[in-house]
């Protein structure tokens, strides 16, 4: 399969973060077969050729095939993402280029998260994973963007990158026609005794409407490692639900309007409240509901003019943390009342409940225009976005209300493509109980972008660079009277990025029929103003800068025979720098880490696969050094196509085939790995 279109560079990921796909029945610039890039089917990933971004997407294939129990577990097949303490949706964190989830926190602001337009999962909580509550089969696609280069049509202070989910749409299902349309999944794992069942239903009433209804339920216990030991506090079961309507109207269906809800809850009884942990520990046990809502509503207006292509996102998201301390589960508690135990300011953070809710209004528009021989694809919009979290211990509670307007324009000179962006933020603070002796507001702005080059030799070879520079604005997290909090709230944290690659596409290069895409990209951050990491060992004093350097490389080969070898890897390390000089390893460092994927399709019918993945260079969440690992997974894919089992398919996998028992790069040591497991998934389509 061959896409060609218009040439893209950091206007490609900022428009389609921007315009959410399928909000119109004519072609747009948020889908792949019109954005301007070459994409050849090798493997199981399309890589997208021609654009300056370091981009990934996991498309509905994928997301199936990989039989993930979290989003984190499915993307962290991408160079540079890391996946921190396990595979359960309660503790795991989403770490890329060595920012995200750390051993803290299961976020430190600077990657982004978006589930159909609505931000989640970015609050710094104590000991609880990067709340990105949901299942990955509610989703068509995974997009991970890297780097800094392509969110300015997202938000601010973005270092390690972004992260935007799609769910799923009726017409993923219907075809496209009026009627009814669905699927039916059911998944068994061996490790853990898992099961899941997920139920589609789609509704096409006419052209121009279409409804989409999802149930799936996961369930899991307590995994095995590779050694046979049980990995305590890693089971689980989350029910979700999602419902999509969408109507497309006017002359020419100039006019769409869209909504989607989603909801995902995790009613755990007592589990540790340290989800980094396998142990109740010193923190002691707890009930915990999470409850995670996202809901969007979107209007499009796409008329027959170059000029216009509106888009109106209103965003809402919820999420709740009910924690119940388990009375005399903790050995701080030393025979204290509870009410006592829970009301010392320490403390009080295992029995707190938290909850925060976002609202984001986007409205923005695409102009396709051209001047003076030059053509421009030009974004233009504005956001304004309140979030609002609830007072608990160790997360301060208050207000962000926050305005940005940003610009991306695309400008295509022949084989030459220019694409500046800039972003200006501004954001309000407001504290939700008195500051003693201090201010309780804070307001502060910034003015922020980059600019990328990509030159296209015409002859399959491209060349491609950045520079881009963020501010992470102060956060509620920051609202306190103490001295290490005021000196944060009273300056911004910055970083810059730089970018070079090659990369190359072709056909018929080793045999007649074969395809060839591979690309390799090399960064470089510096971050420094630092309000996000303290001195190891301190909780007082600010790091002074962090680098961080690595390569990247991503490759997919296919021959008219099937047989397919995908490739992705990275390799990198940073270095924190100390206030009185010294230097140590970035805590956070990305391992070294090669993932190659060898295998053979059978035209649409079946697919085998053997995958192979070896990471170096890997620390756990201490920072003491782990042995190298090699994990080998094997994955079969079958459709039968025939008789009452037309729109059936039946896979398996097996993960870790040789059941080695290692701990995962920036995991706790006690959280291992899961060790081999079988997953056996059935799926109808109707």
């Amino acid at each position: 399969m061959l896409k060609t279109t218009l040439r893209g560079t950091t206007a490609l990921i900022c428009l389609s973060l921007a315009m959410p796909a399928a909000a119109q029945d004519s072609p747009s610039f948020d889908d792949p077969g019109y954005l301007g890039t070459l994409v050849l089917t090798g493997g199981k990933r399309d890589l997208s050729f021609g654009t300056a971004l370091p981009r990934t997407v996991v498309e509905a294939e994928e997301i199936e095939d990989r039989q993930a129990s979290t989003v984190a577990q499915l993307i962290d097949s991408v160079p540079g993402v890391t996946l921190v303490n396990g595979t359960t949706p309660q503790g795991s964190g989403i770490n890329i280029r060595g920012f995200g989830a750390n051993t803290t926190y299961g976020s430190d602001q600077k990657i982004a998260v978006q589930v159909d337009g609505a931000s989640v999962g970015s609050e710094e909580l104590y000991r609880i994973g990067t709340q990105l509550f949901t299942d990955p089969l509610l989703y068509r696609e995974v997009e991970v963007l890297r780097g800094t280069i392509g969110s300015f049509a997202y938000g601010s202070g973005i270092v390690g990158g972004v992260v935007k989910l799609e769910t799923r749409n009726a017409s993923d299902f219907t075809g496209g026609l009026p009627g009814f349309g669905g699927s039916q999944t059911f998944e068994y794992g061996s490790n853990g005794n898992a099961w899941v069942t997920s139920t589609n239903l789609a509704w096409m009433p006419a052209d121009g409407a279409e409804f989409l209804l999802n149930y799936s339920l996961r369930d899991q216990g307590d995994l095995a490692a590779g050694d046979g030991t049980i990995i305590g506090n890693s089971a689980f079961r989350t029910p979700s639900y999602l419902a999509k309507g969408r109507f497309t109207f006017g002359q020419d269906n100039a006019h769409t309007l869209s909504f989607g809800h989603s909801r995902t809850v995790a009613d755990d009884r007592d589990v540790p409240y340290d989800q980094f942990e396998t142990t109740a520990g010193s923190f002691g046990r707890v009930d915990r509901v999470t409850d995670t809502r996202q809901t969007t509503l979107e209007y499009g207006y796409n008329p027959a003019s170059d000029l216009i292509d509106l888009r109106a996102t209103l965003s809402y998201a919820d999420q709740s943390i009910d924690t119940t301390y388990i009375d005399g589960s903790s050995p701080f508690q030393m025979g204290a009342p509870v009410t006592v135990f829970c009301a010392n300011p320490f403390f009080g953070v295992i029995c707190a409940d938290n909850r925060y809710e976002t609202t984001k209004l986007t409205v923005s528009n695409r102009a396709v225009f051209t001047t003076g021989g030059i053509g421009h694809d030009m974004l233009a919009g504005v956001e304004f976005m309140r979030r609002v979290r609830l007072d608990a211990p160790s997360a301060p509670g208050g207000q962000d209300r926050r305005f940005a307007a940003f610009v991306v324009n695309e400008m295509a000179m022949g084989p030459v493509t220019l694409t500046p962006a800039i972003r200006y933020e501004s954001s309000d603070l407001q504290s939700a109980v008195p500051l003693a002796g201090v201010p309780d507001s804070y307001a502060s702005d910034a003015l922020m972008g980059g600019v990328s080059l990509a030159y296209d030799f015409g002859n399959g070879l491209s060349v491609f660079g950045s520079a881009a520079y963020t501010e992470g604005l102060p956060i509620i997290d920051d609202l306190s009277a103490s001295a290490v909090s005021q000196a944060r709230l009273g300056m911004s944290e910055k970083s810059h990025t730089f970018e070079i690659g090659v990369e190359y596409t072709g056909m018929d290069v080793f045999a007649p029929g074969d395809n060839l895409t591979i690309r390799g990209n090399a960064y470089r951050t510096r971050l420094w103003d630092i309000t996000s990491y303290t001195v190891s060992g301190s909780t007082a004093t600010d790091l002074d800068k962090v680098e961080s350097h690595g390569f990247e490389l991503e490759a997919s080969y296919g021959m008219a025979s099937g047989v397919y070898v995908d490739l992705a890897g990275h390799v990198g390390n940073g270095t924190e720098f100390n206030p009185d000089g010294s230097t140590v390893v970035w805590r956070n460092s990305a391992a070294d880490r090669i993932q190659m994927t060898l295998g053979k399709k059978w035209g649409d019918d079946f697919d085998l696969s053997w995958e192979v993945v070896h990471a170096a260079d890997r620390r756990d969440a201490l920072g003491d050094a782990l042995p190298d690992s090699t994990i080998h997974n094997l994955r079969a894919s079958w459709r039968p196509g025939q008789g009452w089992l037309d729109g059936s398919e039946v896979r398996l996998g097996i993960e870790n085939l040789f059941d080695q028992d290692y701990v995962g790069h920036l995991s706790s040591s006690s959280r291992k790995a899961p060790g081999r497991t079988v997953k056996l998934s059935l799926t109808k389509s109707f």
